[in-house]
């Protein structure tokens, strides 16, 4: 392009030609630049390296998600090596400088996160965690949005209810099922048609709804039931939020949230400008957020809550959040084991699969052909 501003030659001689490696140097600078905006902006592309979100998405899926649905993030971690997330391919090493740190700002977007949005967010659990890392260079995970800022969410024999109204299920949602045959075995071509899986050799098949009504219809199957953990009673070997983090428990403790994967809440997912009463109900669950998320000191003296060394009976939160779940409900690490994802770790929607690679079929079959650019429900 011959950009007039560019020629400095006024006299309308002849520029001297750029030489092979400055073309090359221009190239690659503009390169990336351009992508760099564009994943920043506009879209970014992620692969799905775990089964938290079956039957709706599959591990390997490589999906588009879109920055621009909710608002791009500017970036928080400025420096940083282009196109590396946290971590130096090869080396190992740290792939940002953390010397310079902007505050949280979002571009406008086209719209909020809805219930229902299949959304990319970076772990909110590496926040206090010994591998802290900044907001934008945590792992990113990807979850279903079951509650927005200022519902109530309570799950009820693994039925997801927000503001006492049953919420709908997603199309590709699955858990596990104990399945009982005539001491016949299950021919595992069929489990492989219904998309059965087992994970870790745990003997309890793990399907879809559907898959299980078109299982029991089989001759060998005696009876399959959904495995649901009972009301009140708390899972000992996974404990949930927010009895897995009693650092904010004050006396006495009135709050025993014997709440489990199946059985849950309610609970009420904080909104910017809403203000809760700090109790003993009230801080086990909303502690860490005032402290951790928004950037307090909270110590606890008995019944007392102390927040910036002042004595504190309510707090107004600062930002909204939002309660993520997979739609793999008895094999996902979710909102249910560690609560609420601030707004300032959202990165964005997912579009559409744009490939699909399956790493344990054959060398003919590994490409899903029927996912490609399929959109995500």
């Amino acid at each position: 392009m011959n950009w007039k501003f560019w020629n400095k030659d006024n006299n309308k001689e002849k520029a001297k030609k750029k030489s092979a490696t400055r073309e090359w140097t221009d190239a690659i600078i503009f390169a990336v630049i351009a992508a760099t905006l564009i994943r920043t902006l506009f879209i970014e592309a992620y692969t799905i390296p775990t089964p938290s979100m079956e039957r709706s998405l599959l591990v390997g899926d490589f999906l588009f998600v879109s920055k621009v649905n909710y608002g791009a993030r500017t970036p928080m971690t400025p420096i940083a090596f282009p196109f590396a997330h946290h971590t130096m391919p090869i080396l190992g090493t740290k792939a940002y400088w953390d010397g310079v740190k902007l505050p949280y700002y979002r571009l406008p977007g086209l719209g909020e996160v809805k219930k229902g949005d299949v959304v990319v967010f970076n772990y909110p659990m590496e926040a206090d965690s010994p591998f802290y890392r900044p907001v934008d260079k945590r792992e990113n995970y990807i979850k279903r949005c079951q509650g927005a800022p200022g519902d109530t969410l309570s799950l009820v024999d693994a039925q997801v209810y927000v503001n006492g109204k049953a919420a709908p299920n997603p199309p590709g949602e699955q858990t596990d099922y104990t399945v009982t045959t005539n001491d016949v075995d299950m021919n595992p071509q069929i489990l492989e048609e219904l998309n059965v899986s087992n994970y870790d050799n745990i003997p309890f098949p793990t399907m879809t709804e559907e898959a299980a009504a078109k299982l029991k219809g089989y001759s060998n199957v005696k009876s399959i039931v959904k495995n649901i953990r009972p009301k009140g009673i708390a899972d000992p070997y996974n404990s949930v939020f927010p009895a897995a983090y009693p650092k904010y428990k004050l006396t006495p403790n009135n709050g025993n949230f014997n709440w489990n994967v199946d059985n849950y809440g309610p609970i009420i997912i904080p909104k910017k400008g809403w203000t809760v009463k700090l109790d003993s109900l009230t801080m086990p669950v909303y502690g860490r957020a005032i402290e951790i998320y928004e950037g307090n000191k909270v110590q606890i003296n008995g019944s007392e809550v102390m927040i910036n060394g002042v004595k504190a009976d309510s707090y107004t939160f600062k930002m909204n959040y939002y309660w993520m779940m997979g739609d793999n409900r008895h094999d996902s690490a979710d909102s249910r084991y560690w609560g609420f994802v601030p707004e300032d770790h959202i990165v964005g929607k997912a579009l559409f699969v744009w490939m699909s690679w399956d790493d344990n079929a054959s060398f003919f079959s590994k490409i899903r052909w029927s996912r490609i650019f399929r959109g995500i429900n």
